[in-house]
């Protein structure tokens, strides 16, 4: 056990300074998907229909303020960069409490969301400066292990101000949660300085648009990302509407969804370090995203004890599959782009994350929930397809080189 639990640890040096940080974050940041929703409307006054609005418009500002934040990471640094966003997002989570009406609730979500969209792409960077290329994917491994347990810990804490449901409370750990996100920025400051590399004769600031086999890329990559809010958004509306299995199998659910993740997706990151390996993880992942969707149609109509195997087993398809997404994503994210562009490869792999995540709830539940188990089949068929369609990602030009000239 205490083996096992070793191997769990990042190694010493940037990757543990960046587990530091990354943990801080998203303890916060796992507060605040709590938590904020029932802040702005129980505690605000705010209504359902404009916390969804302000909601999808601070989304939006996610997608336009990653590609942003590459492109900065690429010019300023990936550090000062990280660290800026990151230190305003603290600063506009702290300011929660002080929000009197829509207006500031638009202008506090919009910073907190388009700084955490910035700083994840400004984070990819980082990573891909602070290691060697052949380290990245497992340094990124350790890293969602660790992120997803200090989620695992935020949510937790807002669960605690969710049955209290006082806005003491709620201002409490709000501005908790905006120190936590401080001194995850701060935390950076212990990183080195990136080497800066030179922009080789010919190359754009904006060659990633130019760039036909990353958008293939991003494209597949913003199909598959949409696994997560299947998990999330759709599959406890569907358990509760759709099958007679009881609700609190959701929570082992995501309980051996979360353990899995963090137990074994280091393990899953060492089998795969380049472009080859990274897309035979994506086609294996769409396969097993596909059949996970398949067992969750198959959940409507069972009896209660057959309902509930039948979503466990959807269960261990989808977490498999999730490993095998992840790391074949970043594998691709990482190794498609030049040494120069990280910051603005990175910005576009992250905004594909970010449209996934805005785009699948509501197609998702107006499929699924809508349309029953022929929406879960058109969403493996979408899924499969993606995957099938990852090894053309390499026919389109030949592979970047890797070590462009300096100036």
């Amino acid at each position: 056990m205490v083996t096992f639990l070793r191997r769990l640890m990042p190694p010493t040096g940037p990757v543990r300074a960046l587990a530091v940080s990354g943990f801080a974050g998203t303890v916060g940041h796992g507060v605040i998907l709590t938590v904020s929703i029932l802040f702005f409307t129980r505690s605000v006054g705010l209504s359902a229909d404009r916390v969804g609005l302000g909601m999808t418009v601070a989304a939006a500002c996610g997608v336009a303020a990653s590609i942003l934040a590459g492109r900065a990471s690429d010019a300023i640094g990936p550090r000062p960069t990280a660290i800026a966003l990151t230190l305003v997002q603290g600063l506009a989570v702290a300011c929660y409490p002080l929000v009197g009406g829509f207006t500031g609730f638009l202008v506090a979500a919009g910073l907190v969301m388009g700084c955490h969209s910035a700083s994840e792409a400004a984070r990819g960077a980082l990573i891909a400066s602070a290691v060697g290329a052949a380290e990245r994917v497992p340094a990124r491994a350790y890293l969602h292990a660790v992120t997803n347990a200090g989620l695992a810990v935020g949510t937790a804490l807002g669960g605690v101000a969710l049955h209290r449901d006082t806005r003491p409370v709620y201002d409490t750990l709000l501005l908790v949660s905006g120190a936590l996100l401080v001194f995850s920025g701060l935390a950076c400051l212990r990183l080195p300085p990136a080497a800066r590399t030179g922009r080789p004769a010919g190359a754009r600031p904006w060659d990633v648009l130019r760039d036909r086999r990353f958008a293939l890329f991003t494209v597949l990559n913003t199909v598959l990302v949409t696994n997560d809010s299947l998990i999330t958004v759709v599959l406890p509306l569907w358990i509760a509407q759709r099958t007679h299995a009881p609700i609190a199998i959701y929570s082992a659910i995501l309980l051996l969804n979360t353990v899995v993740v963090v137990c074994f997706q280091v393990r899953a990151g060492r089998r795969v370090e380049d472009v080859p390996s990274g897309i035979r993880a994506l086609r294996r992942s769409g396969a097993l995203l596909a059949l996970c969707c398949a067992f969750f149609a198959l959940a409507a109509g069972r009896a209660p004890w057959m309902a509930a195997a039948v979503l466990v087993a959807g269960a261990v398809a989808h977490v498999i599959g999730e490993l095998l997404y992840s790391v074949g994503s970043w594998a691709l994210a990482f190794e498609l782009a030049p040494e120069h562009a990280h910051g603005q490869y990175q910005g576009v792999f992250t905004m594909s994350i970010q449209l996934g995540g805005m785009v699948a709830p509501a197609a998702g539940t107006a499929l699924i929930i809508g349309g029953g188990t022929g929406g879960w089949l058109a969403f493996a068929a979408v899924l499969l397809a993606a995957g099938l369609a990852a090894p053309t990602v390499t026919r389109l030009a030949p592979r970047t080189h890797r070590e462009p000239a300096s100036h």
